[in-house]
């Protein structure tokens, strides 16, 4: 026997539907070194990272910080994959700045989740905590309905389901880009979506970890400039329509970032959920060991 190695089992991966699988399209067609499976909801992933059947999954950032605290620190983030995905909709003409919300009544989805602790935030760096009424529907898809059909003047929704009320309604605009909203109130990228490995893969695989990011900021590349990707990313599924792939995509803020611009974003980010809701992140902050060398 010489000493060549036997080729490496693909990466077992799991990424969501929507804007954090987005960015890994074009590595799904590479099963030779890549297992991809899409899934509709964190939970699943959250499982099967768990118990091993993963070695790398796309997240929300919070869940990252779940997952370590869950697992004591058995958890690495890699990069980021999409930034602020936030949106407020409206379906008229009034809303051009936080301010404009004073008096106004919002529909919002992701009641104790991200969504509804960016919006607490930026509502109170504004001074605006009081002035503004908060409506929570149960889900993305509901509220999505009711923007579209008119019911829902102000929205706050995530992307696709915002490229998704305007191609059904023309009417509906994007009056606010949460994540600039954020960038002017805390300095920092509002980081919504990270990949994650588990510590025993990252420290027994680096050169799989290496080519991973590297195929990953490739995908990321192609994504948000060729010209068949919104066409892609329907026929994988991740999103419902190109129609609404090509409108989502420049909006999903989809990037891979790495390193310490990655820790210092992610980290603002925690801490403000933290200071929220200490259970958004699985009862406290994670050490620094979170994040990739």
């Amino acid at each position: 026997m010489g000493c060549a190695k036997a080729p490496a089992e693909p990466v077992n991966i799991a990424a969501l539907k929507g804007p954090t699988g987005m960015g890994i399209s074009y590595m799904m067609d590479d099963s030779a070194k890549y297992n991809v499976e899409l899934q509709d909801a964190p939970d699943v992933v959250t499982g099967k990272f768990i118990n091993g059947e993963i070695d790398i999954a796309a997240v929300p950032l919070n869940l990252a910080a779940v997952l370590y605290n869950k697992t004591e620190g058995n958890v690495v983030l890699l990069n980021l994959d999409t930034l602020g995905v936030l949106y407020i909709v409206e379906n008229g003409e009034t809303i051009h700045s936080l301010a404009d919300l004073a008096g106004k009544t919002i529909y919002a989805s992701g009641e104790g989740a991200t969504p509804q602790y960016v919006l607490d935030y930026l509502l109170a760096q504004n001074g605006l905590t009081d002035q503004v009424k908060v409506e929570y529907v149960g889900e993305h898809t509901a509220l999505a309905a009711m923007v579209a059909s008119g019911e829902a003047q102000i929205a706050l929704l995530p992307e696709p389901f915002v490229s998704a009320v305007m191609v059904k309604n023309p009417d509906v605009r994007v009056a606010l880009d949460l994540n600039t909203a954020w960038e002017e109130a805390s300095g920092t990228k509002l980081v919504m979506g990270v990949y994650i490995a588990s510590r025993t893969f990252y420290n027994e695989h680096p050169d799989q970890v290496k080519a991973f990011l590297a195929d990953y900021a490739a995908s990321v590349e192609k994504v948000n400039t060729a010209a068949d990707a919104a066409q892609k990313i329907a026929d994988l599924g991740i999103v419902g329509s190109a129609a609404i792939a090509q409108q989502a995509i420049p909006r999903s803020y989809i990037v891979s970032i790495t390193g310490d611009e990655a820790k210092t974003a992610a980290s603002a980010v925690l801490n403000v959920l933290f200071t929220a809701n200490p259970k958004s992140v699985g009862g406290k902050l994670p050490g620094d060991d979170l994040y990739a060398e």
